[in-house]
Parts: C-alpha cells; structure tokens; sequence
C-alpha cells in the first residue's frame, strides 16, 4: 500500500510541477486522503524520532536552525521546507525525498507546524519532541481566542513523548504540561526588550520567572550573543538578524541539547554562527547596486522587535500591510506598536496602506507616499535613492514582494 501511496503521490508531484506548482502541497493532499497512516508508517521508523516545532512567531527559522544544528552533529534530517506547514505539506515533503521502493534515510524529522495542525498530526503521528515558541495575537482569525491557541499547543504537548521545550517568558507557553518539559528564557536584563503581546496591550511591565531555564540568552549586542547553560555562558556571533532570533535560537539551543544529551554546549553555540534567516526572513536582494531587505511583521510583539532591531537613520522604510486570511483580516493590532522610533518612512503600501497611514498620522510620524498597489510601490520604493532600504510586510505581502523582487519585473 505504501509503495503504491509514493508512486501515486510522485506522479501527482510531476504533474504539479508540469503546470508550475513546484512547491505545491497537492500530491500531500491526494495520500491523506487515500492513505491517512502513510506519514505515521514512514516517520514512525526514524531511530532518532519526530520533533514539532510550533507557536506563533518564529517557526521557519527556528526549524531551519534546529534542523542544521542537528545535521552538523551528524544526524541526517528530513524537514518540511517546502513552506506548507499543514500535514499535507509534511506529506508532499516526504514524497519529494522518499525513494519509489520505500527508503527513507533519515535519522530524525524536524517539522514545523502551525498550531491547529500540529494537534491534527500528533494525532495521527508519535511525537518525540516540542518546541513551543509562543502564543501571539496573528492568529485569532483563524483559531478565536489567544487563550484557545494555548489549548491547542497544550494538546500537543500532552501527546509528546519524551519532551517537551517551552519559552519560559510566555504567559501562556510557561502554564503548559508534559510528563516532562524543560525550559528557554531570557536573563532579567534581557526581560526588558522582549515584551509579550500583554505588556504591549496592557502596557504593563515584564515579570521574572522562578522557573530554571535549560538555555538563557543572557546578553545581546548587536548580533554578538551570550547563551548560558547550567553555571557557564558561550559566546557567538550570529549571522541570523534580528533581537527576537537571537531569543529563538535559545529554544533550538535548549531542544538540541534535550536531543543530544551528550553534545557539548560549546558544539552547539557554535553551530548556529553561520545559519541564516529562512526565506522572507530578513533576506537582503539587490537592486541598482542598493541592498533591499525584507522583514516579516505579524503582530504586535513581531512589529515591536522588528524596529527595535532595525530602525535606524541609514535605512529608508517601506510598510506594505494585507489583510488577507493568512495575514489575519483584523490589523487593530498596529495600534499597540510604538512606531516612534521608525523614520525615514518613504512609502506605505498594501490592501490596508490607508489603516496603516492613519497610523503613523496619529503619532504625528511623516510619509512620503501611498500606494495600495504592490508592484507599482516596490518599484518607486527601490528606484526613489540609492540608499539601503528596508521593507517591513505581513505574510502575504511578504510573498508578493518576494515574487515581485525576485521576478526582476520591477527593473
């Protein structure tokens, strides 16, 4: 049945690829739909297990780092790249690797799954290990509730089998149990600037837990990091961009080390130096000789972090905010960021670039320009100067900008 699950889904992968949906989750569909226990039956014979990792933000670069590290430790890792994080997606991943007689030589799968999905897939498949990043305000058109998304995760965390790695500065991510869990977190110093969704909307002040931390990030500068473990502190210099990775990577750091209880910490630290953001995640194209970044924002403590980490006067700034069902159809919650330290702000683009504009007009923040649509924005954007230009966008927008860069359609 198996082998003729894989034939079945590479002939529908071939065809998909014929009319241009490379990255489809199609052949995925097709198996989970003919064949329910066919990820449970290849994953299930891993020697090193299944690992999820999920929560709201940070997902595809900490699953990029996780995978990585692992592999540098000599482990050979299947994950789902493919950018669906459905369980068809982890399907349509396994199809594109598995050989048409059934091989599959992998030692270990880390998977990223968005939080509905992952309760869908632990019921269906063992996991082993998970991450669990935290709990934002982006996915309350899909699930309601912020507090419902915990009980997801919770679930997910009940059906895990050996551990469970939670953030301990989550309001809700740190209430979560397992039979066993360990823990990231921040030094009190840090606690500072990394505040949750709740501080930001009840402009309240951060709290420090009691809980021990398998991994704290200590100290941060730039992108020089200090993560401690145990009594002993390491230092690296990231390539990864961006305070709130420096603050994932503490949670790769924490499961790597739950996985591989006998590597060495030192190993570990230094194998996250030369890993790089996953697509969309502060990727950096060229345009007339000018570097133009792009930086995904999806809710209030996203946003936050995002100029924290990158508004300054050398960069001039584009906004393109969506609405679309994967960016979440309310954007009240641009109301929470504190946009004061963003200047240099050029153009204001996107399904909701009027929301937006009102915005920066409310804080008395200067624009120079809006335009709703996208390709006609990014092309004044990247053509106005020839300084180094950051573009913040939601993920739907995100994808268009990329397309749009990538396509060179704007040259």
């Amino acid at each position: 049945m198996e082998q003729v699950s894989i034939i079945l889904g590479k002939t529908v992968a071939k065809l998909s690829h014929l009319r241009g949906n490379s990255g489809s989750a199609l052949p995925g569909l097709v198996i989970e739909k003919t064949n329910p226990k066919f990820v449970k039956k290849v994953l299930s014979k891993l020697p090193h297990g299944v690992v999820v990792i999920s929560g709201t933000n940070g997902k595809t670069t900490t699953t990029k780092v996780v995978a990585e590290s692992l592999r540098k430790q000599g482990l050979k890792v299947f994950t789902n790249d493919t950018g669906s994080n459905f369980v068809r997606g982890v399907i349509s991943a396994i199809i594109k690797n598995i050989k048409v007689s059934g091989k599959f030589d992998y030692d270990i799968a880390v998977l990223e799954l968005d939080e509905a999905h992952a309760v869908k897939f632990s019921e269906v498949v063992p996991i082993d290990y998970a991450l669990l990043l935290n709990v934002q305000r982006d996915q309350l058109d899909r699930f309601g509730e912020i507090d419902h998304t915990a009980e997801l995760l919770q679930k997910v965390a009940s059906t895990t089998k050996k551990c469970v790695i939670l953030n301990r500065e989550d309001p809700r991510i740190s209430k979560i149990t397992a039979e066993k869990v360990a823990y990231f977190g921040l030094s009190e110093p840090m606690l500072k600037i990394f505040p949750s969704d709740d501080n930001l909307i009840e402009k309240s002040a951060v709290t420090v837990s009691n809980k021990p931390a398998k991994v704290i990030l200590e100290k941060l500068k730039g992108n020089h990091a200090s993560y401690k473990f145990g009594k002993d502190i390491y230092d690296v210099d990231l390539k990864l961009k961006g305070i709130y990775n420096a603050y994932n990577v503490a949670g790769a750091l924490a499961l790597c080390a739950t996985i591989l209880d006998k590597a060495k910490p030192s190993e570990l630290v230094t194998n996250v130096a030369d890993i790089e953001s996953a697509f969309g995640r502060g990727e950096v194209f060229t345009i007339n000789d000018v570097e133009v970044e792009i930086l995904l924002v999806k809710n209030p403590s996203a946003f936050q972090l995002s100029i924290t980490s990158f508004a300054d006067d050398d960069h001039d700034y584009m906004i393109a905010i969506n609405d679309n069902v994967a960016d979440g159809h309310d954007v009240s919650w641009l109301w929470n960021v504190d946009f004061s330290k963003l200047k240099n702000i050029k153009m204001v683009s996107g399904i909701r670039a009027t929301d937006m504009a009102l915005r920066l007009k409310y804080d008395n923040l200067e624009f120079e320009k809006i335009e709703e649509n996208l390709p006609d924005a990014v092309k004044k954007f990247t053509h106005a100067s020839k300084r180094p230009k950051r573009i913040f966008a939601t993920y739907t927008a995100m994808l268009e900008i990329r397309k749009i860069i990538s396509g060179k359609s704007i040259l």
